[in-house]
């Protein structure tokens, strides 16, 4: 009855949703237990190309039910957007589980969002302006406004002008900003309820009774362990815990059930937005890895930060997430270097330090010790065996394994759904 967490292991970006799907046709459950809509997944099926933000990418998959847990914040405005376009391409998104405890993003959480982002100048976080820091901070505030609010309007009136009660002071007297009436968010998010209505469930029991009876439960971090609120780069970070912890708060199944920690990994190193990056480069190497990996935030659009593998990084994601298995991602887009840098280590201070440092001063002065493996130039998009890569290829392969801490049990060589190599089963 496993019970299986997907994570990205670096900074977010890492192909999630390509492993999602591939695992989808042998899946019941996919959940995305954290985040919002400030996550995306390109997941290719066949000749078709999908930019899923908030939904989970098991949705894609006839046989799976999708699942957006307690976890998630969710912006109706945006939920329906993206089930009317997957509607309109003939996809299925009629067996959609909704938590009825998830937080809902309102348009005043979007508007703190950016004049808060605005306000800080060059101090600013890089948040995607969507709302999903304020969603979390009301959350943990008490005055957040949940999807089961929707359903008892008295209720919904009552938390929408406690939020806007403080909220309406900040906007006028630090930003000056209209305050924002009440009336107007309430009108608002009831035109969604009717909407979303079909899709709430007490996912919590249906996910516990699904495991319980032997079904597979996949549940898909929506960002990277970097962006932890808690174990990532802070302040540089999400505001929620894509780390493995994450998935039992998130979804409300207990840490004994979980059986399987999956960690995904690209064969580089990107990251978007602010913040920390040893081995990020700012040369023409740097620009042939955004280029040819077609590196552009799906949700953002912004063009991603890149640089060579870090293998602390690795290590450090094995460690705060138990993981067993690596998926690793994106290792067609190294053919054609003659010789591929890896991070073993950073000097910090004149030191060579193995592991992440847990000071973010040391961090933001670490600079990458590099170890060079020899690269390749053949095609690498046919193979389907491990042996079939080139021998250099699987030399990197083995040593990004053994640097890492955990067994790759899955490559990808391609962006297709079938350009994977499956070295172990996942299941």
């Amino acid at each position: 009855m496993p019970a299986l967490v997907l994570l990205g292991a670096q900074w977010g970006d890492e192909g999630k949703g390509k492993a999602t799907d591939l695992l989808g046709g042998s899946v019941d459950y996919v959940v995305r237990y954290q985040g919002g809509n400030n996550a995306g997944h390109t997941v290719v099926v066949g000749d078709q190309k999908y930019a899923l933000h908030l939904l989970p990418s098991g949705i894609l998959s006839p046989g799976c039910t999708p699942v957006i847990g307690n976890g998630v914040v969710v912006d109706p405005a945006v939920l329906l957007s993206e089930l009317s376009g997957l509607n309109e391409r003939g996809v299925d998104t009629s067996k959609l589980l909704i938590s009825g405890n998830a937080h809902l993003i309102t348009s005043y959480h979007t508007t703190v969002d950016k004049v808060t982002e605005r306000f800080l100048g060059s101090r600013k976080i890089g948040t995607t302006g969507r709302g999903i820091g304020p969603t979390y901070a009301d959350k943990i505030n008490r005055v957040g406004i949940r999807v089961q609010d929707l359903y008892d309007e008295s209720i919904l009136v009552q938390k929408v002008e406690a939020a806007l009660d403080f909220k309406n002071q900040i906007l006028a007297k630090l930003y000056n900003r209209r305050a924002i009436e009440s009336g107007r968010i309430v009108e608002e998010l009831l035109t969604y309820a009717e909407q979303i209505k079909p899709y709430v469930a007490d996912t919590t029991l249906i996910l516990n009774d699904a495991i319980d009876e032997g079904k597979v439960v996949l549940f898909e971090g929506g960002q990277g362990t970097l962006l932890d609120v808690d174990h990532g780069t802070y302040p540089f970070v999400t505001s929620s815990n894509p780390t493995a912890g994450g998935a039992c708060t998130g979804s409300g199944v207990g840490p004994t059930k979980i059986s399987r920690v999956i960690g995904i990994l690209k064969a580089y190193t990107t990251r978007v937005g602010a913040g920390p990056f040893p081995t990020e480069l700012h040369d023409e190497d740097g620009e042939a890895l955004r280029s040819i990996g077609g590196e552009r935030g799906v949700t953002t659009g912004r063009d991603r930060r890149c640089g060579w593998f870090d293998a602390p990084i690795a290590r450090y994601a094995t460690r705060v997430n138990g993981l067993t298995d690596f998926f690793l991602t994106k290792l067609d887009v190294l053919t054609g270097w003659e010789r591929i840098p890896v991070c073993v280590a950073y000097e910090i201070d004149g030191k060579r330090v193995e592991e992440l440092p847990y000071s973010q001063t040391d961090f933001h002065h670490a600079k990458p010790v590099y170890e060079m493996l020899p690269g390749w130039s053949q095609d690498i998009t046919k193979a389907k065996t491990f042996d079939d890569l080139p021998k250099n290829a699987q030399g990197y392969v083995k040593a990004l394994e053994e640097m890492s801490g955990a067994p790759i049990s899955a490559i990808g060589v391609g962006p297709g759904r079938t350009e994977t190599i499956e070295i172990n089963s996942f299941l």
